[in-house]
């Protein structure tokens, strides 16, 4: 893929300081508005639930405390009266925002049970606004699951069986297309930065509160897009100056696709250096994982491996020039990653980075070993491989160094160790098995590789394409409860960092949604709405 950037003219000072002035009287606005609100339970929720989906929740963090720890101690009186759709409605909102901002909540067996056993509902009767809302929201808070919640997971098939069943026959209608979006997108397993647009398109409502927070978002996106535009040219200008792709001419040339990593994944916009930073380290991910896929011979992958396991850069003379180009440019950017985040933090990560990059070389190596010898290993031994071969253990440890929040001892020892946290290592599986799942092609890669669905296949001769991509996606679902409940309980992570790696895994499959052309079509789409487009050149946008 190669991004061409197209000549723009920035906006000028005086424009970008009158943007800044009318945000920061939108948002004390909104602030005093919220101060003045009501005490209404369900609209509480709903303000919180739009302030999350049009990205612009970091300024409001202290209200959304406040906000949740009064809806965590509130007590729920249910009305056996009540039909409970209002109430599944603010049952399922409640427990989903609470859940994802680490509350110790369970899902609501009477609130879960209530649509189970709701006959006019079960028979297809869904009429009002009511029906409608609370089983979306109820599809919503299902994905937040963990291992065990039954109840949940009985209670969100449902949901979705009878919304998939109800959108045929009322396409005309103005929640149809709302419903088939929830079906398809689920917040949980979206990206916020590419359907906050959607989401303010749809989000209606002649309140104050509304109106302000609908501008303060259209705001928010003009400036996002400012900071986006500016850091892709960052990292483009960076890129070609490093000049890898000069003597390396086999390896893909794309840094503006990995530079979509970190900007879809660390949204807070004050995080500019941080999202660069990464990008760096992502870039040369996808740099070795082609010397070893597509170029290398196994004796050179060999001396690469070891080279890099001793780290010493001048000792290396066995290896083609190719391969101490690119050492060299790992060596470089890793010790200035290192020395920026010692003098941001008081940290020098340099041997966890160092042995990150060296775990993940083995990794390539074993399964370059594997598959040019035509050895197929069991499936668990090559998913065990293949979550650190996946790059994300490389890519987040260099993301929590790079974040520089809650470092200890005991946080960095978790990096160290050979059993991975789970936070990454269920982030790491979710990647693998999407990458793996058999559609997927990437541009210029027609080398060695290999694929979870292949050794599936392997272990179970006579079984169909259907039933082992039945079962990887069986995987995934589970894969997704582990992170949940890794992200969602108390975990010595912080905030940012936990949100990284769910964004992460968010991101997972529009980046191997590819089409018959080698493109990216939905991360293609998705960058448009974020930038205008005379950016980029519509035919090249996302192309190899």
């Amino acid at each position: 893929m190669t991004f061409i950037l197209q000549a723009h003219s920035a906006s000028s000072k005086s424009q970008t300081a009158d943007l800044h002035v009318r945000h920061q009287e939108k948002l004390k606005e909104l602030k005093e508005t919220l101060a003045n609100s009501g005490e209404d339970q369900l609209q509480q929720l709903v303000v919180v639930d739009a302030m999350q989906r049009l990205g612009v929740a970091y300024y409001f963090q202290e209200e959304i405390d406040a906000i949740l720890e009064k809806q965590y101690t509130r007590s729920s009186a249910y009305n056996d009266n009540d039909d409970g759709n209002h109430q599944l409605l603010e049952v399922s909102l409640r427990f989903r925002l609470l859940r994802q901002q680490g509350f110790p909540v369970t899902p609501d067996a009477e609130a879960c049970n209530k649509i189970k056993n709701n006959e006019k509902l079960k028979s297809g009767l869904i009429a009002g606004d009511e029906d409608i809302k609370g089983l979306v929201e109820l599809c919503e808070a299902s994905h937040l699951g963990f291992h065990g919640e039954e109840t949940l997971d009985e209670a969100g098939k449902l949901s979705r069986q009878l919304l998939t069943a109800w959108v045929p026959n009322n396409l005309k209608d103005h929640r149809a297309a709302l419903v088939s979006h929830t079906l398809e997108h689920p917040y949980h397993k979206s990206l916020t930065r590419f359907m906050a647009k959607n989401f303010l398109n749809n989000f209606q409502g002649q309140e104050k509160w509304v109106c302000s927070l609908r501008e303060l978002a259209n705001l928010e996106f003009n400036m996002v897009e400012s900071i986006i535009r500016n850091e892709i040219l960052q990292v483009s200008r960076w890129w070609k100056e490093l000049g890898l792709t000069k003597e390396l001419k086999f390896v893909r040339d794309q840094p503006i696709k990995w530079y979509t990593w970190p900007m879809a994944s660390l949204v807070d916009p004050r995080l500019s250096d941080e999202r660069f930073e990464l990008t760096k380290a992502i870039s040369l991910v996808y740099i070795i994982d082609d010397i070893f896929d597509v170029h290398g011979t196994l004796d050179e992958l060999t001396h690469f491996t070891a080279a890099v396991a001793r780290w010493d850069t001048d000792t290396n003379d066995e290896l083609p020039n190719y391969m101490k180009t690119c050492f060299k440019a790992l060596n470089e950017i890793t010790n200035d990653i290192s020395e920026s985040v010692y003098e941001k933090h008081g940290w020098n990560p340099i041997e966890t980075l160092r042995e990150s990059w060296a775990r993940l070389c083995k990794a390539f190596l074993v399964e370059a070993e594997w598959f040019r010898r035509g050895q197929l290993p069991n499936s668990e031994d090559y998913l065990k491989n293949g979550i650190i071969s996946s790059g994300v253990p490389a890519v987040l440890t260099h993301a929590f160094f790079i974040l520089g929040q809650d470092m200890t001892k005991e946080t960095i020892d978790l990096f160290n160790n050979i059993n991975l946290p789970s936070i990454v290592s269920s982030t790491a599986t979710i990647l693998r098995l999407w990458d793996d799942f058999g559609s997927a092609m990437d541009e210029e890669q027609n080398g060695y590789d290999g694929s979870y669905m292949q050794c599936y296949m392997e272990e179970h001769p006579g079984s169909l394409v259907e039933e082992a991509q039945a079962y990887v996606i069986r995987k995934i679902s589970d894969e997704w409860k582990y992170l949940n409940q890794e992200c969602f309980s108390c975990n010595p992570f912080s905030e940012s960092f936990t949100q990284l790696a769910l964004n992460v895994s968010r991101m997972v499959p529009m980046m191997y949604d590819y089409n018959a052309h080698r493109r990216l079509p939905s991360l293609e789409e998705n960058m448009k709405s974020l930038l205008l487009d005379s950016f980029f050149s519509k035919a090249s946008l996302m192309a190899s």
